[in-house]
């Protein structure tokens, strides 16, 4: 049994600090399952089998699984399960690889899957104390992003920070700081430019007032981000311009079998052909998406060179061109392929939301296109990356 992806929409993002700064990410959940459901009214709540949800952090308000919480607030029926899954900037599209499975096994018929970041709301922890009434301070730790009460067993190479593994990758594979601002304005002019076009319109929900990525800057150039200051090292070439920024947001999707379009009203608009997953040395984790892409595509029996539509999280302009050069390389047919309606550099990264955003962008872009396959993939903190293969359905032969 195979599994399809009915339809997608997620929030806008929005910047850290920024619009989506008062909304918990249970309510950012909640609206986008809310839309996501409006676009097949005659789909019966009781029907859906699970929600399926992806969440990085699980430390602040998104804890006790924000998924069954979301499927809750969203009026879904109390009869529907819901659970959260945890891989990182991965989480959504792990959500919807193990949805898809779900179907494809004949465990569910109609999921819907997603997932949810405040990165702004994240809140601060304490270490709990062996014993009480410790001696000594405590310090408070952010959960944002990154490591947090690492253990000290780990090797001090895996628990670099994510910008430091990243100034290693880019001398590794010898990725210059031009050619990566380079890559940044090109997220930014064609993520500006995807919105001026309507691409978006019918794939973002808005909230909270806000009805457009906020961490989009039309005017960026690379002059501009010259001058930015490296963030993880003195003589380093990655700065805020050629980096994901910390964002607020939410994504989901509504996956089914070939039969559920009869309850569900819609007829499905991609197929999910192959899937990938793979890890590697922690501090490595930028290049992680390149085998879990080519694994994929194994899996859906296609070549590179049937691959007409990338879709690659842009956590750094580094990771993401190490990438692509690898996949061009193997067969690519051209880097313009990838993120042609912009990127996370200039849309923005809610860790558990991105992947969910990456699969949408990928089917509308395969239709729009009139282009069969396309791979969706993110790279994943602590050595991982997924990758799924949709095919369109429009041009299927």
């Amino acid at each position: 049994m195979d599994a399809f992806l009915y339809s997608a929409v997620r929030t806008p993002f929005g910047r850290f600090n920024g619009a989506l700064a008062g909304a918990r990410p249970d309510d950012l959940s909640a609206r986008v399952i809310e839309a996501l459901l409006a676009k097949a009214p005659g789909l019966d709540g009781a029907a859906v089998d699970e929600v399926i949800w992806g969440n990085a952090n699980g430390a602040g308000e998104e804890n006790r699984n924000v998924g069954r919480m979301a499927a809750l607030l969203a009026g879904l029926p109390t009869s529907v399960p819901g659970t959260t899954v945890n891989r990182l900037c991965g989480s959504s599209l792990d959500a919807a690889m193990g949805g898809s499975r779900a179907i494809e096994t004949g465990d569910a018929d109609v999921v819907v899957v997603g997932g949810v970041e405040s990165m702004t709301r994240a809140p601060w922890v304490l270490p709990k104390p062996a014993k009480g009434f410790p001696a000594r301070d405590v310090t408070a730790v952010s959960t944002t992003l990154g490591w947090r009460l690492t253990n000290p067993k780990m090797p001090k190479e895996w628990t670099a920070s994510l910008g430091e593994c990243n100034e290693q990758l880019q001398e590794k594979h010898g990725v210059s700081r031009e050619r990566q601002d380079e890559f940044a304005v090109r997220s930014h002019q064609l993520a500006a430019a995807a919105w001026d076009d309507g691409f978006y319109d019918d794939l973002v929900a808005p909230v909270d007032g806000l009805s457009r990525d906020e961490g989009i800057r039309a005017d960026s150039t690379v002059d501009k981000l010259a001058g930015l200051t490296p963030a993880f090292r003195p003589d380093g070439t990655i700065t805020a311009g050629n980096a994901s920024p910390l964002s607020d947001g939410a994504s989901a999707a509504l996956l089914g079998s070939g039969a559920a379009a009869e309850h569900i009203g819609l007829q499905p608009i991609a197929r999910i052909a192959g899937r990938g997953t793979f890890a590697l040395d922690p501090q490595a984790f930028g290049y992680a998406p390149v085998e879990a892409a080519n694994r994929a595509l194994q899996r859906a029996g296609i070549g590179w060179d049937r691959v007409g539509a990338v879709e690659l999280n842009e956590a750094f302009a580094v990771q993401s061109l190490v990438c692509v050069d690898a996949w061009l390389a193997q067969g690519l047919k051209d880097p313009s392929l990838v993120n042609t309606r912009g990127g996370a550099i200039a849309i923005g990264h809610p860790l558990g939301a991105s992947g969910g955003r990456v699969l949408a962008t990928l089917s509308k872009v395969l239709r729009e296109r009139g282009e069969r396959y396309g791979v969706a993939a993110v790279c994943i903190g602590v050595g991982q990356g997924l990758a799924v293969v949709l095919e369109n359905l429009e041009v299927a032969g």
